[in-house]
């Protein structure tokens, strides 16, 4: 029998050698990314053991082919080896694309490439080991170590980012490649991420990111997903931190899955618990939080394709200050006069009412293909599902939610990445948006935002040109189109009010005593567009130059609002009336980056049209106790400031980081200055690293804030039983100074520990971007220690 085989092999083998053997197989071989050759690499006819080398212009041939099929196996330096096979009948001329940049493939698909953004605004950027010191804290900590990042706080659990003065729906947050849809219209509304979910944090300072959306009027922050190398391999790693202040702490914990063929997993999970926070002198009460989160990644990333699916659950219950809801108008004077809380109890770890209890799922597959002489096309459908309660002070029904929100949105997208030639590249997608709001009418109290579907279509495009080595163009423009359908019940009293019976008599569509049903249909039509050049001067000086305009349709709470918003502890009213916000925002940055010594200065000036804010303007009596009236109106606003970073090494392994913001804000209508724009700040840190002695690092900070010296006038009379007392509801704190310490070292192999120490000296301070600095002071000392294992 095995003679038989070998005589069939030899009989095979004669006839092959018989047939005409003198094809030829020619082309060039290109790395897969930028189109460049790559000289020097060897393709091997597997059959007949045929090697040749591609010459000075990536070219090869390949003689005394049969008309036949080949395996190759094709090869070069710093790429990994790929096999191919070909078809021979006759000559044949072909292109083998091989990816020359391993470390590009590090970075997993839903990032695409390490790129900027945008070419021609500075960019900050928050990286692994400094998220890792905030991990039991929020993204908005985390992002306050930027210069022109502040934050909104509603206490201490709950921080809202704000960028050169703006946020909320002024923010573009992207979350693993999904633009967040969680409600962020509310001043208290906290972004709902993980921040340990995150691998880096990217600030952009303005709206030149078109791919993510027109509306950026303040900026766009984006969070990255840890890099998947591409080898087989199995690692992670557990963080446990626990704090004094809140008597508490948080575990998180990773564990990723790779395989050298370009498959992958990841599975992470963080759990965070703490009781009430405490100000040096008291007990913030019930200011407690309990946030649980969990992630899962898996999917496939070659060289020219990749697919992922991505899913993550966040949930954060969080505790409102119970001082913050008081009775009636004379408890309210007395409370915003008192230099402490009217109500302070022992410490717990129950969460009372008033709370939120917000819950985020998050659902995203996205897939990516190089196409030959077109770039690389990405597909993208993900969907998003907020579920927000709040709950108020009630009586006998303390379960029973005063706000219940169910937020839906659904986003399909498709983008082009093109490289027209080594000078010239491009962006483009188009996208689409359906999203609906269901405000459970079974609460027993008013709902302030409306039942509503909204559905969106956007555009883009940008692309930048290389003129020469030091400099570079970009441009792009976007367009979006809005149309929201909303079902809005109007006391009868407030709809006549503001005369929308009048303007506004076709919205109508049944009045049922004092209540007017109303179907508002509104459409906004977004132009955005940017320019902008970077230029670079010597070896280490670049200048960016940007203009962005950009347009914002106003959000559900600016057009509806009209009630008690509970966890905000206040009225808000809206209005139908707004129109779209145009921002026009200039920014310049002088950049030196050196070793020894580095910085950035960015001043900028943003004039804003249309500009939706939202101020106090008296105090309501209401059944669940008295409140501040906050009301929305539109105006013509100016900002402009400056964010300096600056770095020196001052000795071997000793350097001095300095960050500076300036921001100022008008109403040029009302010539007054904006409410609630970020005081002058200054972050000055001495960082000592020492690699030699098992990574040892010690950063000791100093944190100034000056006081807000420019405000407008917003106090508010109250009429008691026998007098009429002025609220002061305008006045910002003092100034504070505050000193941190933060020093870890690698105790063990793999194993880091953390001393983090805040606030040193115990100093009491009011901020005034916290909204309950009214009420109380902001957090005292907190000690916490973190043990980081990697394994």
């Amino acid at each position: 029998m095995r003679l038989y085989a070998v005589l069939l092999l030899l009989f095979s083998s004669m006839l092959s050698y018989s047939q005409d053997c003198n094809a030829t197989l020619y082309g060039t071989l290109l790395d897969v990314h930028d189109g460049s050759i790559l000289s020097g690499a060897t393709i091997v006819v597997a059959q007949t053991g045929t090697a040749v080398q591609t010459d000075l212009d990536g070219l090869f041939t390949i003689t005394r082919l049969c008309n036949s099929t080949y395996q190759l196996q094709v090869s070069h330096p710093s790429c990994t080896t790929k096999a191919f096979s070909i078809r021979i009948q006759g000559d044949l001329q072909k292109t083998f694309k091989l990816e020359h940049h391993l470390e590009a493939l590090n970075e997993i698909i839903v990032k695409g490439d390490a790129a900027k953004q945008t070419q021609t605004l500075y960019e900050n950027k928050i990286d692994a080991e400094t998220i890792s010191q905030f991990s039991s804290g929020s993204l908005g900590d985390a992002l306050n170590s930027l210069s022109g990042v502040s934050s909104l706080n509603t206490g201490n659990a709950v921080v809202k980012p704000m960028i050169n003065g703006l946020h909320s729906s002024r923010i573009v947050l992207i979350n693993n490649g999904v633009r967040m849809q969680d409600q962020e219209w509310g001043a208290e509304h906290a972004p709902s991420i993980d921040i340990n979910s995150a691998g880096s944090i990217k600030v952009i300072k303005g709206a030149g990111a078109l791919q993510y959306g027109g509306n950026a009027i303040g900026g766009v922050i984006i969070t990255e997903a840890p890099k998947v190398p591409l080898l087989d391999s199995l690692y992670g790693k557990t963080t446990i931190t626990g704090a004094t202040n809140g008597r508490g702490g948080a575990v998180t914990s990773s564990l990723t899955k790779s395989y050298e063929n370009g498959w992958y997993g990841t599975l992470q999970g963080t759990l965070k618990r703490f009781g009430d926070f405490e100000a040096p002198d008291y007990v913030l009460s019930n200011t407690g939080l309990f946030e649980r989160n969990f992630s899962a990644r898996f999917g496939i990333n070659r060289i020219d394709y990749g697919l992922e699916a991505y899913y993550s659950y966040f949930r954060n219950e969080i505790g409102i200050l119970r001082a913050s809801h008081v009775g009636g108008a004379e408890d309210q004077v007395r409370a915003i006069a008192s230099p402490e809380p009217l109500i302070i109890r022992d410490f717990t770890y129950d969460i009372g009412s008033p709370r939120q209890d917000v819950t985020h799922h998050l659902a995203r597959i996205r897939g990516f293909k190089e196409v030959e002489n077109l770039g690389r096309v990405t597909v993208q459908y993900d969907f998003q599902q907020n579920n927000r309660f709040e709950y108020d002070v009630r009586r006998g029904e303390d379960d029973q939610a005063s706000v219940d929100l169910d937020l839906k949105t659904h986003t399909l997208g498709i983008d082009l990445k093109s490289t027209l030639s080594e000078k010239i590249k491009i962006s483009t997608g188009i996208s689409g948006e359906y999203q609906n709001n269901f405000a459970n009418p079974e609460t027993g109290v008013r709902r302030l935002i409306p039942d509503y579907d909204r559905y969106s279509v956007a555009a883009f495009f940008t692309g930048n040109y290389q003129m020469n080595e030091q400099w570079l163009l970009e441009a792009g423009a976007r367009f979006d189109y809005t149309y929201m359908d909303a079902l809005k019940f109007y006391r009868k009293s407030f709809w006549e009010a503001r005369g929308y019976d009048t303007e506004f008599p076709d919205l109508v569509i049944q009045e049922n005593g004092n209540q007017v049903l109303t179907n508002p249909k509104l459409s906004y039509y977004n132009p955005s567009f940017t320019i902008g050049s970077t230029y670079a001067f010597g070896e280490v000086y670049t200048l960016f130059a940007n203009y962005s305009l950009a347009s914002r349709a106003p959000n559900a709470s600016e057009l509806f609002s009209e009630g008690l918003h509970h966890s905000a502890s206040r009225i808000e009213l809206g209005d139908l009336r707004f129109d779209t916000e145009i921002s026009h925002k200039v920014s310049l940055t002088l950049q030196r980056k050196e070793e020894k010594f580095d910085f950035a200065i960015t001043p900028y000036s943003n004039t804003i049209n249309n500009f939706i804010l939202i101020e106090p303007t008296g105090i309501q009596q209401t059944i669940r106790g008295n409140f501040q009236v906050w009301e929305y109106r539109q105006t013509q606003a100016q900002l402009f400031g400056v964010d300096i970073d600056a770095s020196i090494v001052l000795f071997d392994q000793v350097r001095f980081i300095h960050q500076f913001s300036l921001v100022k804000g008008y109403d040029r209508s009302q010539d007054e200055s904006l409410i609630n724009m970020p005081a002058v700040s200054t972050l000055n840190t001495i960082a000592y690293n020492n690699t030699n002695f098992r990574n040892l690092s010690i950063r000791l900070q100093s944190d100034y804030v000056f006081a807000q010296n420019e405000f407008p006038n917003n106090n508010f009379e109250v009429q008691l039983e026998e007098t009429i007392e002025t609220v002061d509801v305008s006045t910002p704190p003092d100034a504070y100074h505050l000193v941190h310490l933060n020093a870890s070292i690698e105790a063990l192999s793999n194993v880091y520990i953390g001393l983090n120490l805040h606030n040193i000296f115990n100093t009491s301070y009011r901020n005034y971007l916290n909204r309950l600095r009214y009420y109380a002071d902001d957090i005292g000392r907190n000690i916490s220690l973190q043990v980081k294992v990697n394994y």
